[in-house]
């Protein structure tokens, strides 16, 4: 099976590094895009993505990724056979988390990025219009919960971004919904926890093997 990997934000596709052999070993095929550069709109992010990957393919997304994994569900859900939404929420940000962005964008501009954002390669002004991206979502909790193939969740306990509570949310409110909650964990749990992240995501694909 094609695993099309999604990474977050601030990373980027190397964030799956640790994942991509054993998903081989295990007999599927990974696919690890670059989502920067591709405009300011995740909706775009997806109708791009689905011209240049042949076939259904399981969305694996993490955070940034994952509200890229919804927008792919909802333009060809016949193709996404799977989805996994790692410390991803699914509705729109809330006027306060948008007010967040701005002020963020502003200072990605302004002064490069904060010392306070996970370290990285990419380029503030890159960083910026994923944040203009991610802002705009629409909610798309109505995706996941129509989703008609196996949806996993995955959240960090400690995740200060996505409360497990939501989490558990979203994957209750799915037709093949489940929760993994990762213990010790924060947000960007698959590099936190990586063997254990791979772990869950090899059960969850072997539906597909």
């Amino acid at each position: 099976m094609n695993v099309l990997l999604l990474h977050a934000w601030p990373l980027d596709e190397a964030m799956w590094e640790p994942q991509l052999e054993p998903l081989r070993a295990a007999g599927h095929e990974p696919i690890a895009p670059h989502l920067y550069g591709r405009g300011a709109s995740i909706d775009g992010w997806a109708a791009q993505l689905l011209g240049e990957v042949d076939g259904p393919f399981v969305v694996v997304g993490a955070s940034m990724g994952g509200y890229c994994g919804l927008a792919l569900a909802r333009r060809a859900s016949e193709r996404v056979p799977g989805l996994v939404l790692v410390g991803t929420r699914a509705d729109a940000d809330s006027a306060e988390r948008r007010e967040f962005r701005d002020r963020m964008i502003a200072v990605l501009r302004r002064r490069g990025v904060p010392d306070d954002v996970p370290e990285t390669d990419v380029a503030p002004e890159d960083l910026a219009v994923a944040q203009e991206a991610i802002r705009d979502r629409p909610d798309l909790t109505s995706v996941a919960s129509s989703f008609g193939g196996p949806l996993l969740v995955c959240v960090g306990e400690g995740d200060d971004i996505v409360p497990v509570e939501i989490a558990r949310e979203t994957a209750a409110g799915a037709l093949l919904g489940s929760l993994g909650v990762f213990a010790g964990a924060g947000h960007l749990l698959s590099v936190e926890q990586p063997d254990r992240f791979t772990d869950v995501l090899l059960e969850f694909l072997a539906q597909w093997t």
